[in-house]
Formats: C-alpha cells, sequence, structure tokens
C-alpha cells in the first residue's frame, strides 16, 4: 500500500473531525444558548462538513479495503466522521494499525546508465 492513501484518509479525517466539531459549537450557541449570529456560521459549516465528509468516506473506504480490515472496524472508521473528536481517536488508531502495511519505498533507485 502507498503513503499516499495512508495521508488522504488523515488530512480528511483531521478536516472532518475539525469541521464536526465547529458544527458542533455553532449548533450549540444557535439553539441552547439561542446567539443571533450563528445561522450563517452553522449553515457554511454544516454545508461544508457534508461535502468534505462524502470525501472522507471514499477515502477512508479506500484504506480500509488497501488495508483489508475486517467489515466491523471499517464500519466504525466510517462512522467516526459523524461523533465529534471520534475521527481524531479513530485516525490515531488506524495509522498505527496500518503504518507497518505501507510499502517501503524510501530506499534510493539506482540511477539509470
Amino acid at each position: 500500500m502507498k503513503k499516499s492513501v495512508l495521508t488522504r484518509y488523515r488530512v480528511m479525517a483531521y478536516v472532518t473531525a475539525v469541521l464536526l466539531i465547529l458544527l458542533t459549537i455553532g449548533v450549540i450557541g444557535k439553539r441552547v444558548l439561542d446567539l443571533s449570529g450563528f445561522d450563517g456560521f452553522v449553515t457554511v459549516v454544516g454545508i461544508a462538513h457534508g461535502w468534505l465528509y462524502v470525501i472522507y468516506l471514499v477515502f477512508a473506504f479506500d484504506l480500509g479495503t488497501k488495508a483489508k480490515m475486517p467489515l466491523g472496524r471499517l464500519a466504525w472508521v466510517l462512522l467516526a466522521g459523524t461523533v465529534p473528536t471520534a475521527a481524531l481517536f479513530v485516525e490515531r488508531k488506524v495509522t498505527r494499525e496500518v503504518s507497518p502495511l505501507i510499502a517501503e519505498d524510501t530506499a534510493p533507485k539506482p540511477a539509470a546508465v
């Protein structure tokens, strides 16, 4: 497996997690605290999180199939983007498990003569 597969997943896991945390804060501000300035914020962050979560799903599924994850673990990885902060913890665990599977492409290639 290429390192780029894991890197894509990690970036999207962090982006999805941060946007979901911001969305949660925005919804609390809008609904619970009844603050007036959060309407636009919740709309923009909600749309961004929704679209980027779809990209997260694609990258997480790609990583899971290439790492040959069991179906239960893959489902947890896919759903981690829907629970605030869960993607951060799941990303760390997945990275530790998948890192040994990355192909060692760091060896220098001999120059063509």
